[in-house]
């Protein structure tokens, strides 16, 4: 399997092997180069400090093949490792040593590099002197200038200093040398520092990996542990699928406690109704209450109605508020939309006895917004507010101004909410009151669809709940 390990390791070992590949023909090159020119300058230092002294040597009336002159010339051959040969213009040769040793050569120098010598005024270059050498060799030669005795000066002879190519080859290889063992060093920690990067990267990439899995299973309460000090990307990945995680577990027990409300909310009306359908079919049920019970089962079947229209608007939340935040907001007096919930809750406030305390501004309070969307908004907190507002207590609405927005606040007096709880009102499926009484019939849905709602207009919604007072405030632009 093409894994990432490999895929990673791949890609190190292909950067680091044409990296070097890279510097070690640039080295080979320069280095080469550097060598070749360093023997050169050596070589060309050597050979003009010896034709000069030599040149000296003659104008002060002395000859090359003096004793003294030729030991001399034999310390400095020996002391620079390079071979010397002193030579007369024609060619022939009158002295050569090493240092160690003299040598007697039967030939001399060939006479083409001679005139080169004597026409550009040296010669630098790999030869073999015609056969004079075994092999060939770095040889650099300069010429003899010696003043006259009518003071011109010519050339009196020829200095010829060489070395062989293996000392240039010894020098380069020693120093390529340096440089693979270094290459080889490198590229040894470069696999071992992959290896342990690359495991590093793929080890919390199988965790998830098989965190995931898990998940695909059921086993909604896995995390991945141990990278919360981590500051990169993956402990970035391990909090994100953590955060992913609890959330996704959140959901399922909500959708666990919904289908439990649903099938209670569902059970208990279709049974009454049932029952009392089946009583008064039979006749178990006397001819005088079957009114009353048909008003029963009216009730419980408006309960099933209201259930399924929650329902309905669950499923259409989403592609409505996708399509609200799409489509142009309107201009609209929310003073109006909230007088206008109020009158059709009417049946509904004073039926429980709950008194209305308006406060509003006289004149309108124009925002923008979706004015349909901010009825139902409305419409869910007054009717939240009168079920769950204590008999005979009063509910207030509020509308105030401040800063470019309206707020609008609906309360209610009656249980104090835990603070605990207070986030959790909004989320799907949510009742803050878990007894399925006859007038708290509802699934959870009216808060959530409220924060929806306000989320996709870009507007927020608070709820406090203190000493019995519970109230949501939720804001709009003012146009």
């Amino acid at each position: 399997m093409n894994t990432y390990f490999k895929r990673q390791m791949t890609l190190v070992l292909s950067i680091v092997f044409v990296s070097f590949f890279l510097l070690s023909t640039a080295f080979t090159m320069l280095s080469y180069r550097y060598v070749i020119e360093e023997k050169k300058q050596t070589l060309t230092h050597n050979a003009q400090y010896i034709a000069q002294f030599t040149g000296n040597y003659l104008e002060q009336g002395n000859g090359i093949r003096d004793r003294y002159f030729q030991l001399y010339v034999s310390s400095l051959a020996q002391i620079s490792g390079a071979h010397v040969m002193l030579s007369e213009t024609t060619g022939e040769i009158v002295y050569a040593t090493d240092g160690a040793r003299q040598y007697n050569y039967l030939s001399g120098v060939p006479k083409p590099i001679v005139d080169f010598v004597l026409q550009r005024g040296s010669y630098t270059g790999m030869t073999t002197l015609g056969g004079l050498y075994g092999e060939s060799r770095f040889l650099t030669i300069a010429p003899v200038m010696a003043q006259l005795a009518d003071g011109t000066r010519t050339v009196r002879g020829l200095v010829l200093v060489s070395t062989g190519a293996a000392s240039i080859s010894q020098l380069w290889r020693d120093m390529a040398g340096i440089f693979f063992f270094t290459a080889i060093v490198v590229l040894i920690f470069s696999v071992i520092a992959a290896t342990i990067s690359s495991a590093r990267q793929v080890r919390p990439i199988n965790e998830i990996a098989e965190a995931a899995r898990k998940f695909g299973h059921g086993q909604f309460h896995v995390r991945i542990q141990g990278y919360e000090q981590r500051s990169d990307e993956v402990g970035a990945l391990a909090e994100a699928f953590n955060t992913m995680a609890s959330s996704i577990e959140r959901s399922e027990i909500q959708r666990n406690e919904f289908i439990a409300n649903v099938s209670h909310e569902l059970k208990t009306p279709m049974t009454t109704i049932a029952g009392f359908a089946e009583g008064i079919l039979d006749g178990t049920i006397p001819k005088e209450r079957e009114g009353e019970f048909l008003q029963v089962i009216a009730s419980e079947t408006r309960r099933l109605s209201r259930l399924v229209r929650q329902m309905l608007d669950l499923s259409r939340l989403k592609s409505d508020t996708e399509r609200s935040s799409m489509t142009a907001q309107e201009r609209f007096d929310v003073s109006e939309v909230m007088l206008r919930v109020l009158v059709s809750l009417e049946g509904h406030i004073t039926a429980r006895g709950l008194d209305v305390d308006a406060r509003m501004p006289e004149g309108p309070v124009m925002v923008w917004g979706d004015p349909d969307a901010i009825t139902q908004v409305c419409y869910n907190l007054v009717d939240n507010a009168a079920k769950f507002a204590t008999q005979d207590s009063a509910i207030t609405v509020e509308i105030v101004t401040r800063e470019g927005k309206a707020f609008v606040s609906v309360r209610n007096l009656g249980q104090t909410i835990d603070p605990e709880e207070l986030p959790l009102l909004f989320d799907r499926f949510h009742k803050a009151d878990h007894s399925r009484s006859q007038d708290r019939d509802g699934v959870g849905l009216g808060l959530y669809i409220v924060k929806t709602i306000l989320g996709s207009l870009k507007e927020n919604i608070t709820v406090t709940s203190r000493d019995g007072v519970t109230e949501f405030t939720f804001t709009l632009t003012l146009a």
